[in-house]
């Protein structure tokens, strides 16, 4: 069984002609059975309408920038705890981006007054997921467990929580190793910050009220290591992996043509294959190949009753961003 307690420190807006800073700083969980520590979280502040109300809890950060747009460019940083997002000039920082729909977009004052306290009070959560890119520029993918609460059953890349006092590539390195058992040093990469992802959970407000607000930072990690060897070296953690995946540019770019929010059927791109390899893994943790249909990759995700296997929102959102950066677009960090 897992415990959670949690602390939060206060949030401290700035506000200028010029700027708008939102300090998004620390709120700790303490996980008992695995002893994690703290990660990092998103903290809110109170709303003056409906006190006790944590404001990020049940509003976009996304919308904090920008009324009308699903995407804007920020600026961020985490420094002793605290996430910050700043606004910036266009082409001098990284994006942020929602779902077109985000559960936030639509919440009335009633409902967003009805999420449980338990939920408002937890604020957002800051996570990081790791784009590994091989040698031979393929991209590692894996596949949530059917057993886990949230997106489970999904594709995503491996990632999680930002505990207290991580960088967020020390985060990333130490999530992809817990998952995959891929062990790879600060020195063993080259980092570079893609974007910034607005999760919510459940992601549109027709398969329920929010449960969990992310946002989630992805990294690109370069290697020198072909996805040969780095397949060779995988030890996912059954219990939270059930299936790992390479996949490529032109695997990508069939992926993502499948828009999640659109209607009607995804056209089949030419000289995409109509199976994937995937590795599964068994409870035991054993990895055996198997097919895939490439039309489960792309899915979209459903309005409605449960949800299906699929590569998630925000994964094809990375991918997008990953496809870019092959064409020579990116941000260092």
């Amino acid at each position: 069984m897992r415990f959670r307690s949690g602390l939060c420190w206060p949030v401290k807006f700035f506000h200028t002609n010029l700027n708008k800073w939102t300090s998004l700083s620390a709120q700790g969980h303490c996980y008992a059975e695995t002893g994690k520590g703290l990660p990092q979280t998103v903290s809110t502040v109170e709303s003056t309408e409906s006190p006790g109300m944590s404001l990020y809890a049940v509003a976009s950060i996304t919308g904090h920038f920008t009324e009308t747009l699903d995407e804007v460019e920020v600026k961020c940083s985490l420094e002793n705890n605290r996430f910050t997002l700043c606004e910036c000039e266009k082409g001098r920082g990284i994006p942020l981006k929602r779902a077109t729909f985000c559960p936030f977009k639509y919440l009335s004052v009633a409902e967003a007054a009805a999420i449980p306290l338990d939920v408002q009070s937890r604020g957002v959560d800051v996570g990081v997921a790791i784009l590994l890119q091989s040698a031979n520029q393929k991209v590692l993918l894996t596949r949530r467990t059917s057993s886990l609460r949230i997106f489970p059953n999904v594709w995503v890349p491996p990632g999680g929580h930002v505990e207290l006092d991580e960088r967020l590539l020390d985060a990333g390195l130490r999530e992809l190793r817990e998952e995959t058992g891929l062990k790879l040093d600060p020195g063993d990469v080259s980092a570079q910050l893609l974007g910034l992802w607005e999760s919510v959970f459940p992601p549109m407000l027709s398969r329920g009220m929010p449960q969990r607000h992310h946002v989630v930072t992805y990294m690109l990690l370069n290697t020198s290591l072909t996805h040969q060897q780095l397949q060779a070296s995988l030890r996912p953690e059954p219990a939270e992996v059930s299936g790992c995946l390479w996949v490529d540019a032109s695997l990508v770019k069939a992926i993502v043509s499948a828009v999640d929010g659109e209607e009607g059927s995804v056209t089949p791109l030419e000289g995409v294959a109509p199976t994937i390899s995937v590795s599964e893994v068994s409870p035991e943790g054993v990895l055996s190949e198997s097919d895939l249909p490439l039309s489960v990759l792309c899915n979209r995700a459903p309005n409605s009753g449960e949800d299906v296997e699929r590569v998630s929102t925000g994964t094809k959102y990375a991918l997008e961003l990953w496809l870019k950066n092959l064409e020579g677009q990116g941000t260092r960090c």
